[in-house]
């Protein structure tokens, strides 16, 4: 089976290439991958080369397929796996194995599997750890949203709190209490605001801050305070910016404190930028007993900041972070979307044909908006789907998107995803 994918030689050393697949052995399935959404982490992955734990030391020689948040179809079943498995079934990976130990994970580490492919090889320790997921659902991007919203819903059930005089800590948010997102209008931050609203344990009080006032007001129109409220969520959109005060360093602080219950601060703070003075400002709004949710991954290993020990000591404010989610959050958000719970098309922003993997990629810092969905088997730029409509003026393919897009509230759907491959040119090498 001839396969087209992108594959990781070295440092910024991305090729798209074809080049034929060995035949599965009788523990391995076959797959067909129709979407991948391009992950930070990816760009990581590809800056650092061999130098990152999960790329092997001998890329240059043996490259690997790139991408890790992928959905397809099963086309072809080893013996072992057919009572479990079928031809035709969709699926999605959880890419974090952790087989026997070792770190190697789809996306990173294998010659055969990626998610920036038209074809795969899923190896046999993917099953009998029970990372492949069968998808029941309609479009195949949300499939391949399960693995970084299972990261949002793994961040959340990390979060935990203490009682007085009992060494046992109790998993989760404050249910109904005070919770705040710092730099919270980007992609991921969306999504767990949209499980904050939609899932089973929710805050009272919402804060949601970002400099940037675009982001912040179309985070207000896709996640509105009005359908917060009605499951019970008191939603605040905050842009920090309008908070500065030359003579106050921590007028912001304040002003943020203020919109707490009594003033008292934040039960649990989800920080979801590296940025130093991010992470000291959430350490300020801590409340007694609060959770400081360092969720975004620094590509500094030297990354710190302050924190206030006098209230760890005093007022047991603690610190936790997670990188991924496990399986059973990668689950839990497959349900979620199928049964129409949350909607993290909001995620994304730009939509592609594998052709533009390699640009993308090693891009990723530099082009605005957030998640960046590509077809692995199609030709497309990368167009934001705000773009579509001025496309549209020349080209009707984009001209159909844009009409479809705009009757979902200018967000990527099913109906796009159909028209899309029924209609854009296929890959050719």
């Amino acid at each position: 089976m001839l396969t087209k994918a992108v594959r990781l030689y070295g440092v910024n050393d991305l090729r798209l290439e074809q080049f034929e697949l060995p035949e599965i052995k009788e523990d391995e399935i076959l797959a067909h991958v129709i979407s991948d959404s391009i992950c930070m982490s990816s760009y990581k992955a590809a800056i650092q080369g061999p130098n990152h734990k999960r790329v092997p030391d001998d890329v240059a020689e043996n490259p690997v397929i790139i991408g890790h948040e992928f959905c397809g179809e099963l086309v072809k079943v080893g013996e072992k796996w057919k009572n479990q498995f079928k031809e035709g079934q969709k699926f999605s990976i959880q890419p974090a194995i952790n087989y026997k130990g070792s770190l190697a994970s789809p996306g990173y580490s294998y010659k055969y599997i990626g998610g920036a492919a038209t074809y795969v090889i899923i190896p046999n320790e993917v099953m009998e750890l029970g990372c492949l997921l069968p998808y029941e659902g309609e479009a195949f991007f949300y499939g391949s949203l399960s693995e970084p919203m299972s990261c949002i819903v793994g961040c959340y059930h990390a979060s935990y709190h203490t009682k007085p005089g009992v060494y046992k800590h109790e998993m989760g948010i404050v249910e109904g209490g005070n919770m705040a997102i710092l730099a919270g209008a980007g992609p991921m931050g969306l999504g767990l605001i949209d499980y904050a609203i939609h899932g089973d344990r929710r805050p009272g009080l919402l804060v949601v801050t970002d400099i940037d006032g675009a982001r912040l007001a179309r985070a207000a129109e896709v996640l509105t305070p009005e359908d917060a409220e009605k499951h019970g969520v008191k939603l605040v959109y905050v842009n920090t910016n309008d908070y500065t005060d030359p003579s106050d360093p921590y007028a912001a602080d304040n002003y943020l404190r203020s919109l707490s219950k009594d003033g008292v601060g934040y039960n649990d703070v989800f920080v979801f930028a590296p940025v130093k003075a991010l992470v000291e400002q959430a350490d300020r709004l801590l409340a007694h007993d609060g959770c400081l949710n360092f969720f975004a991954g620094p590509t500094d290993p030297k990354f710190s900041a302050m924190f206030n020990f006098y209230n760890v000591h005093y007022a047991s404010t603690h610190v936790v972070g997670t990188s991924g989610g496990n399986t059973a959050d990668m689950i839990e958000s497959l349900e979620y979307m199928q049964s129409g719970r949350i909607n993290p098309a909001a995620m994304i922003t730009h939509i592609g044909g594998l052709n533009t993997v390699v640009e993308t990629t090693i891009n990723l810092p530099n082009i605005p908006g957030g998640k960046k969905l590509v077809y692995t088997n199609k030709d497309l730029p990368l167009v934001a789907i705000t773009d579509f409509a001025e496309r549209g003026k020349d080209d009707p393919f984009y001209a159909a998107l844009a009409e479809i897009v705009s009757r979902n509230n200018n967000l990527w759907c099913t109906e796009a995803e159909k028209y899309l491959l029924a209609n854009a040119p296929d890959i050719v090498l």
